[in-house]
Parts: C-alpha cells; structure tokens; sequence
C-alpha cells in the first residue's frame, strides 16, 4: 500500500501533491505553483507579491516572511505596502517591466492583497492600473478580503461592485482547494485578457484548513489565438 502521509513540511513542497494548507498558505503556494507552471513552460518569469494587511487576509505577510526561502528560491520577492494604493501602482508598474526589452525577465506575475476597505481607498489607482493592462507573461490577481458581516471591520464591505465598475472579472473560490484552482485559471485569464482580475476571499474560505490537491498541473488551460493583452497591441 502507498504510502499517503501528510506532513506540514509539504505545503510547499511541489513535489508532493495532497498537501495541508490553510487559505493564506495556499496564496504562497499558488505563487510558487504559478513560477513552477511558467518554468515547465519554457518562461522566465519573477513573481511579485505585495499588498496591506487586514483580516481576513490579516495573516499574508506573515505567512509569506515565513515563505521566504522557498519564495527567494523561485524568484518571487514580497514587499508589505505602506497602503494599498502604493501596492496596485507598484503591480501596475511590474507589469510594464519588459515593454521596452530591458527587463531582466519575460514577464512578472502579481498578487495584490487588501482587505475590502482597501479596495474602496485604491479605485482609482485600480481602475488605471486595469486599462494599462497587463504582460503577456505576468498577470495580476486582486486576492480582497471582504467581511459581508462585519465581524471584524468598521463597516460591512462587499468588493465585487468596486471590481465590476472598474472593469475586472471576479474569482469567487468556494474553499481552498478553489483558491488554488483559480488562483492559476486567474493568471491565465489576466494575461489572456490584459485585465487584473479579483480573487474574492472571506473568512469562510480563506481562514478554514484543508488537505488538497496541490498539483500546479491539476488544471490545463486552452488559449484561443486572439491575444489581448498590451504587448499584442502596441
């Protein structure tokens, strides 16, 4: 009989694919999964991860600071924001990173992180960001952190709206097994599209605990030929 033990140590581990993860390290691991797809694919891609904390994504940065060798590793760097407004300027910018050919990759792929209120300060910065559009190698996913009830906010929040006004489709993962999922379906649908694209996470789904597949090839994607991200259109 196989051996199926599950430790912690493999939550990071891609060579292991049912793995324990919670909501926020399965963030981590979708970054490394996503430079592990790009390297089997013949990329070579840096990953950029940087956002302002607040529950129910309260516990990104700490969850990525203990990530750090494995992130480094992969070429992934993480830089807590001052606010959230800094941290989508700051993506806008990786995504021009190899316009003019000096960049030092073919492309950088992005995590923005904030809680709901976060969303609300950045629109403007959002919205830009979104019609400048994005590499065809790098992508961006918006993880926002929204508190329908209130529990542990000032206010009620419920980003979609703020997304949908601004141009961006929206991932809603049911547990973590779909954070991973879509979490890769959000990076190919980014650099498809040329949009950012939300990934909606609440405490339901991003503070539960779950054994899943973590097989950065449980899903493959089929592109069509149109290419509408900003490389294809200058």
């Amino acid at each position: 009989m196989a051996n199926t033990s599950i430790k912690l140590d493999d939550k990071y581990n891609l060579a292991e694919s049912n793995v324990l993860l919670n909501g926020t390290q399965a963030l981590v691991r979708l970054m490394l999964g996503q430079k592990y797809r790009d390297y089997k694919s013949g990329l070579n891609t840096a990953g950029f991860v940087t956002g302002y904390r607040g529950s129910p994504l309260g516990a990104v940065d700490f969850q990525m600071k203990r990530a750090a060798k494995e992130l480094e590793a992969s070429k992934i760097q993480f830089k807590e924001a001052l606010n959230e407004d800094l941290a989508t300027t700051a993506l806008w910018g990786a995504q021009q990173a190899e316009l003019r050919g000096e960049g030092l990759h073919d492309g950088v792929f992005g995590l923005w992180y904030g809680k709901g209120p976060g969303v609300d300060r950045s629109g403007d910065a959002m919205r830009h960001a979104n019609m400048a559009g994005t590499s065809m190698h790098g992508g961006v996913l918006m993880a926002m952190g929204d508190d329908h009830s209130g529990e542990s906010s000032t206010v009620l929040h419920q980003s979609d709206l703020a997304l949908i006004d601004a141009g961006m489709p929206i991932l809603s993962p049911a547990g973590v097994q779909e954070i991973l999922d879509y979490g890769h379906y959000g990076f190919a649908l980014s650099r498809f599209s040329g949009l950012w694209v939300g990934l909606k996470t609440m405490k339901d789904t991003i503070e539960v605990t779950s054994v899943v597949d973590g097989d950065p090839f449980r899903l493959e994607f089929k592109e069509p030929n149109t290419v509408l991200n900003v490389e294809a259109l200058i």
